[in-house]
């Protein structure tokens, strides 16, 4: 089984070590890359390495926001097949309607329980394996 390549953009450290810890914890094989604003991710994205198959992108980073980066990320072609998470601690509906028009696959805010975290990430992430999956079986 190929591990499902993630990207995690968010400026908490203690927001990207609980993520790491909980996603640890559901069967899923992963390959993480953390950032800690939205220009080092933009600069990956442009880089030669293999695209991700998901990026977790929090709203509120320095430098470079979440919603520059969305918007970035959908005006190149070559990034349309990444699932992009937005991972926020705030919850705003019109935020999140202006996302999803932008281009978000889906809106996530984070939980307050370990466990709600765990069942958030393997409920997003787990689709990324079936796809894969299927992928290598056609």
């Amino acid at each position: 089984m190929k591990a499902i390549k993630i990207y995690l953009a968010d400026d908490d450290s203690e927001d990207r070590i609980l993520f790491m810890e909980a996603l640890s914890e559901i069967p899923l094989k992963t390959e993480v890359t953390q950032f800690e604003n939205g220009i080092d991710l933009m600069d990956d994205l442009f880089s030669n390495k293999p695209l991700p198959d998901a990026i977790f992108l929090d709203l509120r980073m320095p430098l470079m926001d979440g919603f520059e980066c969305l918007t970035d990320i959908r005006s190149f072609k070559q990034f349309s097949n990444i699932k992009v998470i937005v991972y926020s601690s705030s919850f705003h509906q019109r935020e999140v309607n202006q996302l999803k028009e932008d281009g978000a696959n889906q809106y996530l805010q984070k939980p307050n329980s370990f466990g709600q975290l765990k069942n958030l990430l393997f409920q997003s992430i787990e689709p990324l394996q079936e796809e894969g999956e299927t992928k290598s079986t056609d």
